[in-house]
């Protein structure tokens, strides 16, 4: 009996051996812990290993399990990436990310570019974070082919896209017909393609986005139905078309409920030098004097903040409306930002002719802005366009250019929009002061007010901003601005251009400077 039970023993302990050899010979081509790496000298027969790493971002996309991280090292990678596999809520995200202190870059140099491709793709996924590479170079020569540089697409939720930097993406082909389409690229694009479900939870921080040749589309895009989303902290710069666009209507969703993006955050931007003037989409003579591109734009979304951010030298600073009939952007609430010397005006709502749609239940409220219109064609500092309904303009800081036009508003069709608690100045003068109202013109502060009843707690005054040569519109402590706007509950809990949470009070600062 006991030599049975040392031979038992005796065989326990060799299959134990066996099976230990076993898990060793797996691992030599398995990860034994969720952090894996890719590097360019590495081979996809390896084990991912930092010491053994695979060569392929596609392969590390095909077999990276929930809650892994893959680690790019520096260098290029001449490569694209699609992902399709998920993270989970419960093991959490599948993170790609450039190695500490390295950068990676993702380069579609060479690269065929389908009908709409992105060099990074993320397809009905969720939990999926890309953070901190260097996207360049994918370009389209033909009509009809669409190189993004990051594309989202179709449904899924909690995906991060940080601080990437993104630039030279381009469209290059000529455009085609008439209306000179064909001919589009997006830097980073989010399209909620599917319904009724949704991409959600979309978070977009820190990137950079430059030197992006768009054709008719637009630089940073949600379109269609996405639901939840921040668009916070990018640098958008330097690019032939719209810096930011929030898109309603367009038919990305299968069923036209679903069709808007919605609920979202654009704050903490810095848009400029973005214009349509050297893009042939808009005409072939180059320049063509557009003056189309804005850098902030909301074109059918709705019910989303846009606030906090720096808009300046595009030909448009924020411009809320909908290019299509019947349909409109609503409930879209535009505060703490800093517009200024922007082409042709500073911000814009409502349809831009009388083919399109409205711009209905929107608030400017606490915006600096200063000198824009400096085509000084007399389109004002904010241009309300077609169909505009139930709108509030209050408490603005506006500051028109030479012209000294601060509102021009030549459509008749516009209704139970407030304004008023605005300081308006110009060097040219109170005598001077133009507003454009319902298609008639009011010259003089006493005129306008008198012709309109707008603006009956609104002052005429110098801001005194500490240094506007140097595009510093904070206020000094004499500003008239201070303390004189207008505290309703829309500006409760509410930040200023610096994050700082505005005093409640019976009264708050006009302007973007709250404090």
């Amino acid at each position: 009996m006991q030599s049975m039970s040392k031979l038992f023993i005796l065989g326990l302990t060799v299959a134990a051996v066996f099976i230990l050899m076993g898990q060793l010979r797996t691992h030599s081509t398995t990860p034994v812990t969720s952090i894996y790496y890719v590097d360019s000298r590495g081979n996809d027969d390896n084990a991912g290993t930092k010491k053994y790493p695979w060569k392929t971002l596609q392969h590390a996309a095909d077999v990276a399990k929930p809650g892994s991280t893959v680690y790019v090292r520096g260098g290029i990678y001449k490569q694209k990436l699609k992902i399709i596999r998920s993270g989970s809520a419960r093991s959490g995200s599948i993170t790609f990310a450039s190695f500490p202190e390295e950068t990676a870059i993702i380069d579609g140099s060479g690269l065929t570019v389908s009908e709409q491709q992105g060099l990074v793709e993320i397809e009905s996924a969720s939990h999926i974070t890309i953070k901190g590479f260097e996207i360049r170079n994918f370009i389209a020569t033909q009509n009809e082919q669409m190189p993004i540089g990051i594309y989202v697409h179709g449904s899924g939720g909690y995906i991060k896209l940080l601080n990437n930097k993104v630039h030279d993406i381009k469209n290059t082909a000529e455009p085609i017909g008439r209306e000179l389409l064909g001919r589009d690229a997006h830097g980073i694009a989010v399209y909620g393609s599917d319904a009724p479900a949704s991409l959600h939870h979309v978070t977009i921080d820190g990137n950079e986005l430059y030197n992006l040749v768009l054709g008719s589309s637009e630089s940073l895009v949600l379109n269609g139905n996405v639901d939840t989303f921040s668009v916070t902290n990018n640098l958008i710069h330097d690019n032939d078309n719209i810096g930011i666009d929030l898109i309603g209507f367009e038919g990305i969703a299968p069923y036209p409920t679903y069709d808007q993006v919605r609920n979202g955050l654009v704050s903490g931007n810095r848009v400029y030098n973005i214009t349509s003037n050297f893009n042939p989409s808009y005409g072939k003579s180059l320049p063509n004097h557009s003056n189309a591109a804005g850098g902030i734009y909301i074109d059918g979304g709705k019910d989303s903040i846009i606030e906090r951010n720096y808009s300046y030298n595009n030909d448009i600073g924020i411009e809320i409306a909908s290019e299509h009939a019947g349909k409109a952007t609503s409930d879209i609430t535009v505060r703490s930002n800093i517009v200024y010397s922007n082409r042709y005006t500073g911000i814009a709502m409502g349809g831009y002719d009388s083919e399109r749609g409205a711009t209905v239940n929107c608030k400017i409220i606490n915006n600096t802005l200063y000198q824009n219109n400096s085509l000084s064609d007399g389109s004002g500092q904010i241009l309300l366009q077609y169909d505009t309904k139930n709108n509030i303009i209050a408490n603005n800081i506006i500051f028109a250019d030479s012209s000294n036009v601060f509102i021009y508003n030549e459509q008749e069709k516009n209704s139970g929009n407030k304004i008023d608690y605005n300081l308006y100045y110009a060097a040219g003068g109170i005598s001077k002061a133009t507003w454009i109202w319902k298609n008639k013109e009011y010259v003089g502060f006493s005129a306008y007010l008198a012709g309109t009843g707008n603006d009956s707690h609104s002052i005429f005054a110098d801001p005194k901003f500490v240094d506007q040569a140097k595009n510093d519109f904070h206020l000094k402590a004499a500003s008239p601005a201070i303390d004189a706007g207008s505290p309703y509950s829309w500006t409760i809990n509410t930040l200023d251009i610096d994050g700082q949470a505005r005093p409640q009070g019976e009264s708050i600062n006009i302007g973007a400077d709250g404090i």
